[in-house]
């Protein structure tokens, strides 16, 4: 297990909590099973305090993406994000390893996408029904001839964005078996949430908060 799926607490005030999630971590239990997730292991440190205490999700990471993630502390707060998480996000950052190498040192990927089934994304074409558009930039760090590390910006935050655009694009992250991946050199999906900036949704001032890197991404360092 990564890490033994430790939890690092990297932010508290009154009305939000910010955690930096293991891979390997769900965010929240599968349906009629009892498995460690994120939600649980936030709302126990919460009750040291409160025993009346309870977290509450806001947004996503698949359970295999390491990173970055924001609960709410009460339902004030939960209302808020909840209702206003596209307009309070300024900045998502992501760090991937990629397969091969990308030739490029910046651009920006865009396309539509669409859900095909309860845990995988395809590229479809413009204005095809149901399918939302997401755009991701990125900027090449470093490369071999087999792995590129690439930090990437969401423009739109749609389900399985970044995986399925490498892998459209030849690249798919490394340890990404569901879009065609052929390594795993850390026996993980090689996608992190490394920075998260945004509005703080009862206060209004700017919040940035921002990971250690991952294992891999000091690989080609």
């Amino acid at each position: 297990m990564h890490n033994l799926l430790k939890v690092t607490f990297i932010y508290e005030d009154k009305d939000i909590i910010a955690i930096e999630k293991p891979a390997g971590l769900p965010v929240i239990a599968p349906e009629n099973r009892k498995t460690r997730n994120a939600l649980d292991i936030v709302t126990k440190h919460l009750q040291i305090k409160n025993p009346k205490g309870r977290a509450a999700v806001v947004h996503r990471l698949d359970r295999d993406t390491s990173g970055i993630m924001i609960f709410a502390k009460n339902a004030k707060s939960k209302a808020l994000l909840m209702k206003n998480w596209n307009h309070l996000i300024i900045k998502r950052c992501y760090i991937a390893l990629a397969e091969g190498t990308v030739p490029e040192t910046t651009g920006t990927i865009e396309s539509w996408i669409l859900e095909t089934s309860a845990n995988r994304v395809k590229e479809v074409a413009p204005h095809t029904k149901g399918a939302l558009r997401a755009i991701t930039h990125y900027k090449l760090i470093q490369s071999t001839q087999k792995l590129s590390l690439l930090e990437l910006e969401l423009e739109t935050g749609r389900r399985h964005q970044i995986r399925v655009q490498l892998a459209d694009l030849g690249h798919p992250i490394a340890g990404d078996t569901l879009y065609g991946a052929h390594t795993d050199p850390f026996h993980r999906l090689c996608l992190h949430a490394s920075l998260l900036e945004l509005k703080h949704p009862t206060i209004g001032t700017d919040l940035v908060l921002e990971s250690s890197p991952p294992e891999f991404a000091l690989s080609l360092q």
